[in-house]
Formats: structure tokens, C-alpha cells, sequence
């Protein structure tokens, strides 16, 4: 307790706490479309594929909108366009509470449920601005715990669709939204971790640069893998084990409440460990786990225990990866860390499309895991590549944080 008491007072807390705040929610709406999939699939009969794509459009379209914001970010503030983004999230949820009435409609809303999606980088790179380098992986990790709202939203949306309406719950989420708007106006500070004088070609320069695409391509599979296949369970337990609409939530919110909570646990060990060696790790453990689930799908509890340890892993990972971000780019944070936010999102649009394609034209989902496994292992050697670099210029050994001399 004493260790995190002074962590806490290393940095700016209410900034961090409202960070995680905005980050939740966020998530929350994110995924909302993923959370009532089997209500919505029900009143507009869809195919596999016509669900995946339903799926996948707001997880793309969040990842393109999250570098453009990142780039606002660092020109208007953290915490304004963190305030901007809302309240445009806000006017696309009663979009959806009063004009969705057509599958086309729905991709539309889709659409706009990504503004909820550009989140990442900024909220990051605020809640964890004021930190010094020691301690930037458990900020990032603690704030990045802010997927926990994807947990919410499988939980708590199907329940309220089926007492309200589907539709209904996008009014519902409006008013809440309002919640961590608040908070950001009264606690949030911005932190002065950022080179105001830099060029728009600095701010953007890991666009240009190997180490960017090469975290990118691993955020894909660790980030891209839980918020693919959170939006992608309640439709699998329902379609797969036939249980109810509520209990295919009940049973996602498990994997994706262990993904959040394993972020934290990622990024604290990696400032210890190393952020590589425990991608190493996380990278082997989701490939050897997606394999598992893919065999297992005639078995529920099974399919459940394997399915929350890869999100274990999927979490840890996610924390991780952010550990080193920092320690990459310290003063363009914001910038970076919304670009690998924006690749690792497009990753997770892959997974709920590769899954309905599997379903549809080979009669089972399992392909669909294996694609996914396969792609684990291919960044796993990217990694081991990459990081003989690494460890030579801007990291220690493993991936921790340079001492200060």
C-alpha cells in the first residue's frame, strides 16, 4: 500500500481517475452493438456474415477515427478534445435512440458508436501524463483497466434491452454518458509532458518509423483480440451453446471483466519485468489458448475457462505494449499511442467477420480461432526480432525503462 500511495502522489490521481472514468464509458459504448447483437440479430433475421459485418463496423471505424484525434489532442489538449469527443458520442447515441429503424440504419449507428472507439491514445496518454517514467506502465495499465466497460456493457445491455427495447438502451447510455463529462470537467488537469513547439511531421513521425508499425501489428492481436471477440461472444455463446440472450452477456462480461482487471497486472509487472518478455509470453499463451477454444466448442465450461485466460493474457498484453510506448515516444505519447490504438483496433475488426465467414461457409467457428492463433504466433517472432533493437537504444533488457542518470 505504501508502494502505490507514493505512486499515487508521483502524478496528478483526480486526472487519473477521471481518465479511467471517460476510458470506461467509452468502452461501454463501444461495444453496445456486440452486447444486444442476439436482440438485434432476432428483428432483422441476419446471416453469419451480415452479423460479422454488423459487428466489425464499429470497431473500424473507431480504430480510423483514433489517430485523428490523437493529433487534435495535441494542438487543442488532452482534456478539451476528451470533452469534444463526448459530446459528439452523446448525439450519436440519440441518433440511435430515435432514427435507427433498417439494418443500413444500424451500420450508420455503427458508424457513430465509433466516435466512442477514438478514445484510447488520449485518454492514456492523460491519465498517465503527469507520471514520471518508472511508473508510466501501471498508469497506462490502470487506466487501460477502463475495458472493464466492455464488461459492463455485455452485462448490463442485454438486460435493459429486454426489459426496454434494444433500441432504448442508446437513449439510456446518453444520459449516462453525461457522468464522465463531469467528472472530467472538475478533476481533470493536463498534464505538460508534451513539446508544444513540435511540428505536425514530429508529432507524427512513428507513422515513419519501423518501431510504430511493429507495436501496431502486436497491438493488433493483443488489443484487436479482446475487443474482437468481446464484441464477438454474447453472438457466439448464443448461437454455439443456445443459452439465452441474458446469460450469453453473463458469460462474456467473465472473459471480458479478467481482460480489464489483467491490463493493470500487465503493465505494473512490465515495469518491473520487462514489457517483451512478458509479451513473450501473452503473445504464446493467446495462440495456445485460441487454438484450445476452437477445438473445444462442444463444451461449455470449457470454451468459458479457455476463453477467460486468453483474455488474461489478451489484458496483460494490452498493458504491456503500453509500458513501452512511453519509453519509445515520451513526448508524443498522445500522437503514438493513438496510431497503434488505431491499427490494433482495425485487428479486432478482423475477428467477428473471420468468425462469421468460418461459421457461414465451413459450418464452424474453429477456423476462425485458428486465423487468430496464427496471427499471435507471427508477431510473437516480429517481437523476438525487433527487440535485439530495442534493447540496444531506448530500453533496458527485456523492455523496462532506462535508469535516470
Amino acid at each position: 500500500m505504501a508502494g502505490f500511495r507514493n505512486f499515487l502522489k508521483a502524478g496528478h490521481a483526480p486526472t487519473l481517475g477521471a481518465a479511467f472514468f471517460y476510458f470506461a464509458f467509452s468502452c461501454c459504448i463501444w461495444v453496445m452493438n456486440g452486447a444486444m447483437a442476439p436482440f438485434i440479430s432476432e428483428t432483422y433475421n441476419l446471416s453469419p456474415t451480415q452479423k460479422g459485418v454488423m459487428l466489425s463496423v464499429p470497431i473500424f471505424a473507431g480504430a480510423l477515427m483514433r489517430f485523428p484525434l490523437g493529433v487534435l489532442a495535441q494542438y487543442i489538449g488532452r482534456k478539451n478534445a476528451t470533452l469534444v469527443e463526448m459530446g459528439l458520442i452523446m448525439v450519436a447515441l440519440l441518433f440511435g435512440y430515435f432514427l435507427v429503424d433498417s439494418y443500413s440504419s444500424l451500420l450508420a449507428m455503427g458508424v457513430l458508436l465509433g466516435i466512442a472507439g477514438a478514445s484510447f491514445g488520449v485518454a492514456l496518454s492523460l491519465g498517465s501524463g503527469s507520471f514520471p517514467a518508472r511508473y508510466k506502465g501501471l498508469a497506462m495499465g490502470l487506466v487501460g483497466a477502463g475495458n472493464v466497460g466492455t464488461a459492463v456493457s455485455v452485462l448490463v445491455a442485454p438486460a435493459l434491452a429486454q426489459r426496454f427495447g434494444w433500441q432504448s438502451v442508446y437513449g439510456i447510455a446518453a444520459i449516462a454518458m453525461l457522468l464522465p463529462l463531469i467528472a472530467m470537467i472538475l478533476f481533470a488537469k493536463e498534464p505538460d509532458d508534451v513539446d508544444s513547439h513540435a511540428t505536425l511531421r514530429e508529432h507524427v513521425a512513428c507513422l515513419f518509423e519501423k518501431d510504430g508499425w511493429a507495436f501496431s501489428l502486436i497491438y493488433a492481436v493483443t488489443f484487436g483480440g479482446f475487443i474482437g471477440l468481446a464484441t464477438f461472444l454474447p453472438s457466439y455463446y448464443y448461437d454455439q451453446f443456445g443459452v439465452s440472450k441474458v446469460q450469453a452477456g453473463q458469460l462474456s462480461m467473465l472473459a471480458a471483466f479478467m481482460g480489464a482487471a489483467l491490463r493493470v497486472f500487465g503493465g505494473w509487472i512490465s515495469d518491473r519485468w520487462g514489457g517483451v518478455n512478458t509479451l513473450s509470453v501473452v503473445l504464446l499463451t493467446i495462440a495456445l489458448t485460441l487454438v484450445l477454444c476452437g477445438l473445444a466448442g462442444g463444451s461449455l465450461v470449457a470454451t468459458t475457462l479457455l476463453v477467460m485466460l486468453c483474455f488474461a493474457a489478451l489484458g496483460a498484453g494490452n498493458g504491456a505494449l503500453f509500458q513501452l510506448v512511453p519509453l519509445r515516444w515520451p513526448l508524443a505519447t498522445a500522437v503514438a499511442g493513438s496510431m497503434i490504438g488505431e491499427i490494433g483496433a482495425l485487428g479486432g475488426g478482423l475477428v467477428p467477420n473471420a468468425m462469421g465467414v468460418s461459421k457461414q461457409y465451413a459450418g464452424t467457428y474453429m477456423w476462425g480461432f485458428f486465423f487468430f492463433a496464427a496471427l499471435s504466433l507471427g508477431m510473437l517472432v516480429m517481437l523476438r526480432v525487433m527487440q535485439i533493437r530495442w534493447t540496444r537504444t531506448w530500453a533496458e533488457k527485456g523492455g523496462r525503462a532506462r535508469s535516470a542518470h
